[in-house]
């Protein structure tokens, strides 16, 4: 059997009518949002917030009645006293969980037995049995549930995926995805805030481990565009035991994980993930006719490659010649086009401009879009259709990732229980049927 993604493996619909944009009407009825969890990341989403008028963020709750203050303060919302509040807020509908992971099956669980939808921070809960708790609740009550990462929802991952489906290197056969976060213990990470003036939790991510926090990005790219992971095979290891002087060294988890991904498909994906090795979130394909790259998931449009070798004779000898191709970035519709984008509609107060600029001095980068998995299931639930970050797609991702991080316990050998149907691309990123066939539209 050809272990080589066949054309026809790249997940998704087959031969499907070329959709129509996305197209909002200008004036949205907004989804009321709370973020329980005041930490560092909560930053991240509100200030993505004003890019998306699906979303209206109602207020912040925290079990430190100081930090919801900041949040408070900051944002200019409201501050709830506790996590009943929250849930007794008929204005509230979504409920964003950016808890401590070891608190987000609680929590979750607690606003869907009250009514609310629920978006989690990564992982759906540190356990599948929990996991799967939660996305069977949320079924029985109809209620939407998903979890980050939503970066797949992005201008790179939606690149990338178009790339495919227009067989930009044809039969895929295998894939190298990075996750490392460089040599952390030699960072001041004890000195990281963010723009509200929240440290980074570096217990809890210690406590978590490199795998659960990151690995998650990668995979959850590798599953959309590739359908169902079949086995996952794992090496992990904890080569630096004195990783931070407040945590023993049975307290941490693996800070080195290599996973091989076996897809149903028959595709092969290599993913590793540390924090010993130089920065890199890379992610390379392996195709027939050339390799499909972009070199960092993680900057907001970082340009997708596609790099082929050309072979030149001279005299006795054969040179190759390497070389790439930046492949053409898509984007979400602009004003002018036939087409709404509410987006950049949005007015933006001078304080909420303010906020922008000291967050880009204090990340000297420009932010990334923490909202588009917010966005993305509040659009579903007004627009009444599935989100594409759907509770079995989301599970399925937190499954393996968590075969990974417990391979230490578990054994290197693991056998997926779970699955979930093809996810579609958004709408401005459908392959360019008017160029060829639709050949590369659905797994086998």
């Amino acid at each position: 059997m050809n272990a080589g993604l066949e054309k026809s493996a790249v997940s998704g619909p087959q031969n499907p009518a070329r959709p129509l944009r996305n197209s909002r009407a200008s004036k949205v009825n907004a989804v009321g949002m709370a973020i329980i969890g005041c930490g560092n990341v909560a930053s991240y989403y509100c200030s993505s917030v004003p890019n998306h008028p699906v979303l209206k963020l109602i207020g912040v709750m925290d079990e430190d009645s100081a930090r919801s203050a900041a949040y408070s303060s900051y944002y200019s919302v409201k501050k709830y006293e506790s996590l009943d509040d929250v849930l007794n807020d008929s204005q509230v509908e979504l409920v964003l969980n950016l808890t401590n992971p070891r608190s987000h099956y609680a929590i979750s669980k607690a606003c869907l037995e009250a009514g609310k939808h629920v978006y989690s921070e990564k992982p759906l809960a540190l356990s599948f049995f929990e996991a799967q708790e939660l996305t069977n609740l949320a079924e029985r009550k109809k209620l939407y549930i998903a979890s980050a990462p939503s970066r797949v929802l992005g201008k790179t991952a939606q690149t990338m995926w178009k790339a495919l489906r227009e067989d930009a290197v044809g039969t895929v056969h295998a894939v190298y995805a990075e996750m490392d976060g460089s040599l952390i213990c030699r960072t001041p990470y004890k000195e990281w805030t963010n723009e509200v003036g929240m440290r980074w939790p570096y217990l809890d991510e210690f406590e978590v481990g490199c795998t659960l926090e990151h690995a998650g990005y990668s995979i959850s790219w590798l599953t959309a565009y590739f359908g169902p992971v079949e086995t996952v095979t794992t090496f992990a290891t904890c080569q630096i035991g004195e990783l931070c002087t407040e945590l023993q060294s049975q307290q941490l988890p693996p800070d080195l994980t290599v996973a091989c991904l076996k897809f149903k498909s028959g595709l092969v994906a290599r993913l590793t993930s540390s924090w010993i090795a130089p920065s890199d979130h890379s992610i390379r394909i392996f195709g027939e006719t050339g390799v499909l790259a972009t070199d960092d998931i993680w900057a907001p449009g970082s340009p997708v490659y596609v790099r082929r070798t050309r072979r030149i004779r001279i005299g006795p000898k054969t040179v190759s010649l390497p070389y790439k191709k930046t492949y053409p970035m898509v984007s979400p519709p602009k004003r002018g086009d036939g087409s709404i984008d509410t987006r950049s509609m949005h007015l933006r107060s001078p304080r909420a401009i303010g906020r922008s600029i000291r967050a880009r001095f204090i990340h000297f980068k420009k932010r990334v879009d923490f909202c588009l998995g917010p966005d993305e299931l509040a659009s579903a639930l007004r627009e009444e259709r599935s989100c594409r970050l759907s509770p079995e797609y989301c599970l399925h991702n937190t499954e393996i990732v968590l075969a990974i991080h417990n391979a230490l316990s578990v054994g290197p050998l693991y056998r997926m229980t779970s699955t979930f149907a093809p996810m579609d691309p958004l709408p401005w990123a459908w392959p360019n049927l008017a160029s060829g066939p639709a050949h590369a539209t659905s797994r086998k």
